[in-house]
């Protein structure tokens, strides 16, 4: 077990990759610099420009460039920055990723890696502080993986780039200095959700940066008697949807958490899910529908909270 950040440990994923396999290559802007975030420091320094290529600031081109390169036999990691900047590339990524397997009977297989980072970054405004996984999701032909910590974003990493099928790959932006241990021997499946914590009054679902709030909100639950369940999806799509109805069905309640937009947001989907299949009262927590401010007291009318969490909570408890 080694001590890294969430960063490092993406850092060290992709490397690993790259060494065992030739057809693995990274494309996006200053990964040169080591990226935005210090997710490739180090990587064209190994590797060199042919194989961690830095682009022009174009990324329509990026994306149609790594969708060639995977139907040609590679393996791309496509660097989109922040998921807001993907916008730019949604018709390669949606219209010609996800559904070129179907379209063409499997003889071509796109297997992409699209970095989209989501969430809100501090004092970043509405163009770089979106949550739109819910998109992804609702579109067939991709997988969408939401990492929460060091370990997954190292483990998930790889069973992405190990992955046939183009994966929306989507780290948090305000997630990458968090540190936290990681076994490089521990495999991840896409579609296995982790329990965060373990409880019996309440499921609480949540992803990505609303895990360890959610945790941190079970804690004060746990004070008032409450004993809360913490499910970690780790993906969107696949979900464990087993997993969550297991844990729903022992509990009786659910709550899903989520920094996207609520209205038709993913936790949608897990609360009709769950509402479907076993009739339990069931909530959604997420940001109300408006743009992400850019003052202090505008963004945080956005951001989760534990006390936001809580609330509602033990609205469903009593």
């Amino acid at each position: 077990m080694a001590v890294m950040s969430y960063a490092q440990a993406a850092a060290l994923a992709l490397a690993e990759a790259m060494r065992a396999d030739a057809n693995v290559v990274a494309l996006g802007e200053d990964l040169g610099r080591g990226g935005v975030f210090g997710q490739y420091r180090g990587l064209q320094q190994e590797f060199g420009p042919e194989r961690v290529i830095d682009t022009p600031i174009s990324e329509a081109n990026i994306m149609g460039a790594a969708v060639g390169m995977a139907l040609a036999g590679l393996r791309p990691v496509v660097e989109m920055r922040v998921v807001d900047f993907a916008l730019c590339a949604i018709d390669e990524l949606v219209n010609q990723a996800a559904k070129n397997r179907f379209m063409f009977g499997g003889q071509g297989r796109v297997p992409l890696v699209a970095r989209l980072p989501i969430g809100i970054w501090s004092a970043s405004a509405a163009q770089h502080s979106q949550s739109l996984e819910a998109w992804f999701a609702h579109v067939p032909g991709l997988v969408v993986v939401t990492p929460a910590t060091p370990q997954d974003n190292y483990s998930l990493l790889k069973a992405a780039l190990a992955s046939g099928d183009p994966v929306v790959y989507m780290e948090h932006k305000e997630l990458w200095g968090v540190q936290g241990e990681v076994d490089c021997e521990a495999a991840i499946e896409i579609g296995s959700a982790r329990v965060s914590r373990a409880g019996g009054d309440l499921t609480l679902v949540t992803w990505s940066r609303g895990v360890q709030l959610c945790v941190d909100a079970a804690d004060v639950l746990a004070a008032q008697g409450a004993s809360v369940e913490v499910i970690d999806l780790r993906s969107l799509w696949p979900w464990d949807r087993d997993g969550v109805l297991a844990s729903a069905r022992r509990t009786g309640r659910l709550l899903v958490v989520h920094e996207a937009v609520q209205a038709a947001g993913f936790g949608a989907e897990v609360v009709a899910t769950v509402a479907e299949a076993l009739a339990i009262p069931v909530r959604r927590l997420g940001a109300p529908r408006i743009p992400v401010g850019y003052s202090m007291p505008l963004e945080a009318v956005s951001r989760l909270s534990v006390e936001k969490i809580v609330e509602v909570a033990l609205s469903l408890l009593r």
